[in-house]
């Protein structure tokens, strides 16, 4: 339990939480992910799927993100470029995923904090993993 209070404390002050409960409003607080494409979680996702696309809580700077990996063997082959949507809310990151693998995927991480919001502030680290289903 002390361990994950520290880990929550580290986390928080990472990404620059206001420290009094009256600060926090919407415009201040850093951006999180808000959906995914596929779920997390997911165990049946189509090993056709052709883009992962994350949609976050806030508008993101444009042309910056960090897809970061655990390792190798769970990370999907890159098939191009990310991109965001029109409105920068949501990035996609172009991929080829094989049948019947566990991938698991940081939306920034402790060190990669590339996904930020317009203000510059970094979106709370978020792992995604999902299982693709066999053929």
């Amino acid at each position: 339990m002390f361990r994950a209070v520290c880990i929550a404390l580290s986390l928080a002050a990472a990404v620059s939480l206001p420290t009094r409960a009256e600060d926090v409003t919407l415009g201040n607080v850093p951006p999180v992910v808000v959906q995914t494409l596929p779920a997390a979680g997911a165990a049946d996702v189509d090993p056709t799927l052709k883009e992962i696309r994350v949609t976050f809580s806030k508008t993101m700077r444009d042309g910056a993100w960090s897809w970061a990996m655990i390792d190798q063997k769970h990370f999907p082959r890159i098939a191009g470029d990310p991109k965001f949507s029109g409105d920068r809310l949501t990035c996609l990151l172009p991929v080829d995923l094989e049948p019947g693998k566990t991938y698991a995927i940081w939306v920034n991480n402790e060190k990669l904090r590339n996904f930020a919001d317009t203000e510059g502030r970094p979106a709370v680290p978020y792992l995604l993993v999902f299982r693709t289903k066999q053929k």
